[in-house]
């Protein structure tokens, strides 16, 4: 006997099927929306079961001197996160682009930037370190201090090498306008200016024997940079420069030969696609971006899973923000068989970017990233997802 639906009942049955099959687990804002600017955040999973994430906020970017770090501590078990409290200030300067990890000790690492003089090229990085973070509230900080790196001679060369691994530039110059790889070069050899302005957005790659890899770029020479520590984080310094033509905000796995992989935001000339390199000494030095299928035009956030799929989570557009997309491949990158929205505004006015990705033993995936539904309305949201559900439906 056939049982023959209304409209409408088979509509709910549908919307009731895909709701039961979302690979949405939860999704929140961290704190309600509001008018003040709330970006670039950054989540850790704590030992004992809570989550710690970290944003700036304030009236701007580098340009607003009461741009602060701001956190907040979502409790094992819990739904909601705590209050936000004050996770770093640097007096009368914007601080900015936070980003938390623990080191292979457990130690907890809270580092950003200081925007001197209103510049971004003029940043300077700090951090602060805790061992004492499983109380409510922001953790006991036993440790804070600036991270100056000194690139060397061999910067300057690296730059001049791969630039001309390069395609030629396509970008329309005129003979009168500014030569932009010649005046990268130039630049490179300014030992003042290849020692500043290195910024953070996304979490290291902690590697064997305390080796840590943190992605670092520059708006000053838009490129990239790793500031490499071999001690756990008590000392840093700055391998080989990622260099093309806009690889800037680097993403960083490692392979399963053991070489890593960088994927950075796109900066440079169109289209604007995910930029991709390759080091073979463990993050010392790197092959000349290149760039991939990929569109984008703002974020890009890289994951290796436990089962060995890799994570993509960006603005996979070739304008705007307005959706945030996550791939999943199963052959490190080549192809990317699965992808769902984890945010699609249709009407093109809502922002949503510089996300923070990880994974949780339980295999699921917790995301936070900036939520700025619309002009004015901005907040930092958690969203956790199981991609298990994304490679066994589609």
């Amino acid at each position: 006997m056939k049982i023959l639906l209304s409209p409408f009942l088979f509509l709910f049955a549908v919307q009731l099927c895909l709701g039961q099959s979302s690979p949405i687990v939860s999704q929140t804002l961290i704190f309600p929306l509001q008018e003040k600017h709330a970006h670039g955040s950054s989540v850790v999973s704590l030992p004992n079961g809570d989550f710690l994430a970290v944003w700036f906020y304030g009236t701007g970017e580098r340009t607003a001197d009461d741009v602060k770090i701001m956190g907040s501590r979502l409790k094992k078990g819990e739904k909601k996160w705590a209050e936000p409290f004050l996770m770093a200030d640097t007096y009368n300067i914007p601080d900015c682009n936070p980003v938390l990890f623990l080191n292979g000790e457990g130690k907890l690492f809270l580092v950003w930037i200081a925007v001197q003089a209103n510049a971004w090229e003029q940043s300077v990085l700090r951090f602060k370190t805790s061992v004492d973070y499983t109380k409510s509230g922001a953790p006991v900080w036993n440790n804070q201090d600036i991270m100056l790196l000194k690139p060397d001679d061999k910067f300057a060369g690296e730059i001049a090498l791969k630039f001309k691994h390069l395609p030629e530039l396509q970008a329309g110059w005129a003979g009168y306008a500014p030569k932009y790889d010649k005046m990268i070069m130039e630049a490179a050899k300014d030992v003042p200016k290849r020692s500043f302005g290195w910024m953070t957005r996304i979490k290291p790659l902690l590697m064997d024997n305390g080796r840590i890899v943190l992605p670092l770029y520059s708006d000053g020479f838009n490129l990239s940079l790793m500031a490499i520590s071999d001690n756990n984080g008590d000392t840093w310094r700055p391998g080989l420069p990622v260099v093309g033509r806009g690889p800037i905000q680097p993403a960083v796995v490692k392979k399963k030969n053991g070489n890593l992989v960088a994927y950075m935001r796109d900066s440079g000339d169109e289209p604007t696609r995910v930029h991709f390199s390759e080091s073979s000494d463990r993050g010392e030095s790197w092959t000349a971006t290149a760039k991939m299928e990929i569109p984008n035009t703002a974020s890009v956030e890289l994951l290796v899973l436990q089962d060995g799929k890799w994570a993509f989570l960006g603005n996979e557009l070739y304008d705007g923000r307005y959706q945030l997309s996550l791939r999943i491949s199963d052959d490190e990158g080549k192809t990317w068989k699965w992808k769902t929205f984890v945010e699609n505004d249709l009407t093109k006015k809502g922002g949503f970017s510089y996300p923070s990705l990880i994974q949780t033993r339980d295999g699921l995936l917790h995301m936070t990233y900036s939520y700025h539904p619309d002009q004015g309305q901005k907040s930092i949201k958690y969203v956790v997802m199981d991609p298990q559900k994304i490679t066994t439906q589609q």
